[in-house]
């Protein structure tokens, strides 16, 4: 990294789109990339009051068809296709209590966002990729793709199992033809989304945040690092992965949760 915060400008000239990139670990991947030249396009449902990092925001409900065909239409218009999707949005609001108080909305609802959002966005862009013979896609799961808990966010979790997968599957197909497809699986973060789980754990089961947070912690077997990952430690795993120093990676899983995960 030089004296103005560039990492060797090493992606200078190269059109990103970051999803879910307003807040938390999107918003630190947005400012990772910036700071390494590319221009930053950005999707949520709601305009940030912040547009820093930002080359171009659009405003779309990804959990929806119609969503993703506005971003991938608007993306073919302004820029013609993007070298690097870093597909981050995802996120559970289901509440605890098990399997018995999920509905099917509650499935529906978070398959669509955390695994159908990706795969559409991917299929609307990767030809412009396809075509280059060169692009990077990064997935953003979670280690509950492995280590799921049951008692909040069991189809969050069968989700991004699912996402792992497919980002494997995808990989195979389109390594061969230049595009590179990784996929990153963030613990515990400290993140906004991390405290509204925590408030609704606490309201389940009727206890403290402490309690809830505590319960959390324990249900994950513990974090030997002694604490949640910070946003920008995630983005600065993806700052890598999608840069020219990274260039012979591509169909894995990087982990990065201090260790939560017991097993090998």
């Amino acid at each position: 990294m030089d004296q103005n915060g560039n990492f060797d400008n090493e992606l200078r000239e190269k059109i990103a789109l970051v999803t879910g990139g307003t807040k938390g670990t999107g918003k630190a991947i947005v400012k990772r990339l910036t700071q390494a030249g590319a221009k930053v396009v950005v999707t949520a449902r709601i305009t940030p009051e912040e547009s820093e990092g930002i080359t171009h925001f659009i405003s779309a409900d990804l959990s929806k068809p119609e969503g993703t065909e506005k971003v991938v239409k608007e993306i073919q218009m302004e820029f013609g296709g993007v070298d690097i999707l870093i597909n981050n949005l995802g996120g559970s609001e289901t509440p605890g209590g098990g399997f018995a108080r999920l509905t099917d909305t509650d499935w529906e609802t978070t398959i669509a966002t955390n695994l159908l959002a990706p795969v559409r966005l991917d299929r609307g862009l990767l030809p412009y990729m396809l075509g280059k013979k060169s692009g990077v896609i990064v997935h953003i799961a979670s280690i509950q793709g492995t280590l799921p808990l049951y008692e909040s966010t069991l189809p969050y979790a069968a989700a991004k199992a699912g996402l792992i997968n497919y980002s494997k599957s995808l990989s195979n197909e389109v390594s061969p033809k230049g595009v590179r497809v990784l996929t990153v699986s963030p613990g515990f973060i400290k993140t906004s989304a991390a405290d509204r789980m925590i408030q609704r754990l606490a309201e389940s089961s009727g206890s403290s945040l402490e309690v809830a947070l505590q319960g959390l912690m324990d249900s994950l077997g513990g974090i030997p690092m002694g604490r949640p990952a910070e946003p920008e430690e995630v983005a600065e795993l993806v700052g890598f992965l999608v840069s020219p120093r990274a260039g012979y990676l591509s169909g894995t899983e990087y982990i990065i949760d201090g260790g939560t995960i017991p097993t090998i």
